[in-house]
This record gives C-alpha cells, sequence and structure tokens, in this order.
C-alpha cells in the first residue's frame, strides 16, 4: 500500500498521478479494514459470524414453554458455544464497538431476567443438609455458556474498553440475580461480580455500597428468601482481606451495622460460616474490634434457635484467641454469663458445646481475667448442672471442667461455694417464710368467707 512508503525510499514514484474519487474510497476501505484487523483479534470472516451470532443468540428461551422447539434450544446451545469459541482467544485488546454493543445487549437479555418465585425460605436451608435439592434454572444449558462470555469479556478486555457497558445499572441486575436459586448460577456470578470489583477501581465503592444494600434489606426489611447473602459475604471476604491498617471508618461502620447485624435472621445457618469469615479478619486486623463484635453477637442471641447458640458459640471462642488482655477485661463477665445460661440449657448440644468451650486455653486467659466477677457466675452454674441436669453426659462434663477449675484457684472456688450455700439458705428461708404468709392469708380468706355465709 502506498501510505506504506517512506517519502525517501527509492522506490517511490516522483511523478503520482493524481487521486481520483473512487482510489480514495478503495484505500479508505483497504485502511479500515487493515485497521480493524490490527486493533481487534478477529479476522474479517470471524466478524461477521460473531454479529450473525450474536443476533441469533439474541433470542431467548424459558425452557418451559411446551411450544418451544427443542431443535432450536439446541442450535442456540451450539451457536453460544461457537462464540464462546471465538472470544476465547481474545487478547488483552480493544474489541470494537460494533461487536461489543451487540454482544452485550446479548448479554443483557438473556441473564437479566425476572426470576420464578421461591418456594423455600433461607431458614429452612442448611449448608450440611444432604436431603436439600437445590432449583435448577431451567435456561441453565444457556446461561452458563452466557455467563462464560460474559466472563472471558471482563478478564481479557481493558476496563476503559468495558466501562460503557458495565455501567451502575448492569452492576445492580447483576447483584438482583444472586436471589437465583440455583447455586450453578450464583457461584458464576460471584466470579463474574468479583473480577469487575477487581478491574474497575471507580467503581468499587458503589459495588461495595450495593451490596450492603442487599444486606440491609434483608436483616431489616423481612426478605427471609434471599439465597445469595452467603455468596455475597464470600465476595465481602475477599476484599475485607485487602484492607490496610488502620482500617478507614467506612470499614469499621459496615462492621458494626451491617456484619454485625446479620447475626440476627433466622436464616443465619445458611450463611454463618462466610460472615464469621469476615468477622474474624476484622477481629485480626484490629483487635479491639472484637468487644464490638461479641457485645454484638450477644445482643443478637437467639432465645429458641438451638443450632443457632451452637454456631454464635464456636464464633466466640474463635473471635476470643485473636484479641488481647485489655479486651479481655472488657468482655470477660458478660461473654462468662452468656456461656454460662448455655451450659445450663436443657438442650444437651447446646450444653455440651458451652462446656467444651473451657478446654480453650485462651478462654481460660480470658475469664481469669475478671476472675472475682465471673467465678460466682460459673461456680453457680456448675452446680446447678451437677444437682439436676436430665443428661448424664452434660454432667460428666460440668465435673470435668469443675475438677479443672478446682485445680486452679482451689480457695476461690471453695469460697464461691460457700458463698452459693449461703445464698441457697437464704433464698430457702424467704421460700419458707413466703409459703408461711401465704398459708396465713388463705386462711384469713377462709374465715372471711365463713362470717360472710353465716
Amino acid at each position: 500500500m502506498k501510505m506504506g512508503v517512506h517519502k525517501n525510499s527509492p522506490k517511490a514514484s516522483p511523478k503520482q498521478k493524481p487521486a481520483t474519487l473512487k482510489s480514495l474510497l478503495d484505500h479508505d476501505s483497504r485502511y479500515n479494514t487493515s485497521s480493524r484487523q490490527s486493533h481487534t483479534d478477529f479476522s474479517t470472516s470471524e466478524y461477521e459470524e460473531i454479529l450473525s451470532l450474536v443476533s441469533y443468540c439474541s433470542y431467548t428461551y424459558t425452557f418451559t414453554d411446551p411450544s418451544e422447539s427443542p431443535s432450536l434450544r439446541n442450535l442456540k446451545r451450539e451457536k453460544l458455544t461457537k462464540l464462546l469459541s471465538i472470544i476465547k482467544p481474545l487478547k488483552k485488546s480493544v474489541a470494537p464497538d460494533e461487536i461489543l454493543s451487540p454482544l452485550f445487549a446479548m448479554i443483557m437479555a438473556n441473564l437479566f431476567r425476572p426470576l420464578p418465585p421461591s418456594n423455600t425460605s433461607i431458614v429452612s436451608i442448611s449448608p450440611d443438609d444432604d436431603d436439600f435439592v437445590a432449583t435448577s434454572a431451567a435456561a441453565w444449558p444457556h446461561l452458563h455458556l452466557v455467563y462464560e462470555i460474559l466472563l472471558r469479556l471482563v478478564v481479557h478486555l481493558e476496563a476503559k474498553t468495558l466501562r460503557e457497558y458495565i455501567d451502575d445499572f448492569f452492576v445492580l441486575n447483576l447483584l438482583a440475580l444472586f436471589q437465583s436459586e440455583d447455586p450453578r448460577e450464583r457461584d458464576s456470578l460471584k466470579n463474574v461480580y468479583h473480577k469487575i470489583y477487581s478491574k474497575f477501581h471507580s467503581s468499587r465503592s458503589f459495588m461495595r455500597k450495593a451490596m450492603n444494600d442487599v444486606f440491609l434489606h434483608y436483616i431489616f426489611g423481612g426478605d427471609e428468601k434471599h439465597c445469595g447473602i452467603g455468596d455475597l459475604l464470600e465476595i465481602w471476604g475477599t476484599i475485607i482481606n485487602g484492607f490496610s491498617v488502620p482500617l478507614k471508618e467506612e470499614h469499621k461502620f459496615f462492621l458494626m451495622r451491617v456484619l454485625v447485624p446479620l447475626h440476627r435472621p433466622k436464616g443465619l445457618q445458611a450463611y454463618h460460616k462466610q460472615l464469621a469469615y469476615c468477622v474474624y479478619q476484622f477481629v485480626e486486623k484490629e483487635p479491639m474490634l472484637g468487644v464490638v463484635v461479641v457485645r454484638g453477637v450477644l445482643r443478637y442471641w437467639p432465645m429458641t434457635n438451638c443450632q443457632k447458640e451452637i454456631l454464635l458459640i464456636g464464633e466466640l471462642e474463635e473471635l476470643v484467641e485473636n484479641m488481647g488482655i485489655e479486651q479481655y477485661k472488657i468482655i470477660a463477665l458478660p461473654l462468662c454469663k452468656q456461656i454460662t445460661k448455655c451450659l445450663n440449657s436443657w438442650n444437651s448440644q447446646v450444653a455440651e458445646r458451652a462446656l467444651y468451650v473451657w478446654n480453650n486455653e485462651r478462654f481460660v486467659k480470658m475469664a481469669m481475667e475478671g476472675i472475682n466477677e465471673v467465678f460466682p457466675v460459673v461456680v453457680r452454674g456448675m452446680e446447678k448442672n451437677i444437682k439436676g441436669h436430665w443428661s448424664k453426659s452434660v454432667r460428666q462434663l460440668t465435673e470435668n471442667v469443675k475438677e479443672m477449675l478446682e485445680e486452679m484457684e482451689p480457695f476461690l472456688y471453695s469460697k464461691c461455694l460457700s458463698e452459693l450455700d449461703r445464698y441457697d439458705s437464704v433464698r430457702c428461708e424467704e421460700e419458707i417464710r413466703r409459703k408461711e404468709m401465704w398459708g396465713k392469708i388463705e386462711i384469713a380468706a377462709k374465715m372471711n368467707r365463713f362470717d360472710y355465709d353465716s
């Protein structure tokens, strides 16, 4: 091409013919084709094939309508597979808007759809429940290929190229899809959302706020059917891991106003593992935050949910391991009071879990920081179990813990027992006086009725 010849080249003709309109148009056409090929990873035939495939794949199938043709659905799946195979070798280059615009329109048409109403409350979902069968997205044969195409674009194209297509509206629609009951779809969403967060630095604040809005609506809006809370918390776990110390006030605010209240909903079991990991990272970075978390967890302690109690006891035990002596002095009494209530629980699993906490050296060290206030509470709980708990295993475990505490502080334990005996004696005398008083009142009432009848 003549444009590529240097003006000092000996091959350049000193006498060039004047350019005609036709030659200029031909030259411009060749330049555009060459430029498009040099700035993309697609040949001309692939370029046209992509547009054809995108146009066909923009039509969506519900997979629930009996009038839909199975052969046409299979044909779309084949075309999506073909489209993915063309896009897969994509390098970090600038794809033309002529491809990206219809491609993202196709992605949005397939993904951003109304989800079917949920028939299962998150309260009934447990990560370890082998009997629970997740509801599959009917159109998953197509959806998983569309997610793969989207992920490939996000990973391999520059942020400045994608910014026009992946905006706030796009992010909010992705978040809405986390309500899908299909774990495969939520897993794909999780990967895509995290990749977008990693690449779009300027959008990170908005993306965090958007996730927080989902959490707050779940906590306070009465929506107990959101299946994606655990997946969103998993994304947050990787985000928190990257926070620098000292933590920003914005991040501490998120811990206190979002993560701690997430211990309140009935569906905690479905996402507790991810929640505990997020909280643990905060306390690991700044141990003083452990005081805030422990107080918050105690505030939201369940009254009748035994499985939830067992989870929270384990979480508190892990938090204690990351805290220092100064924090121990603050939380020792309220925490030991709650653990003592749990070891007195009539549910043997809760009682046993609370007793096992005393095998943790860090927990015992924490309790010793408030020994004068903690011991009377603990001794009273121990003696109550030994004398009256229905479970033999709980009574045996209580005896073991009692022996350990007596070996550690024999004088103080004996003193607490004496005070407990005095307290019980006083209570017994008060009970006797109360019964005598009520006896006198009953006699007086009978006499008054006798006088009235006569």
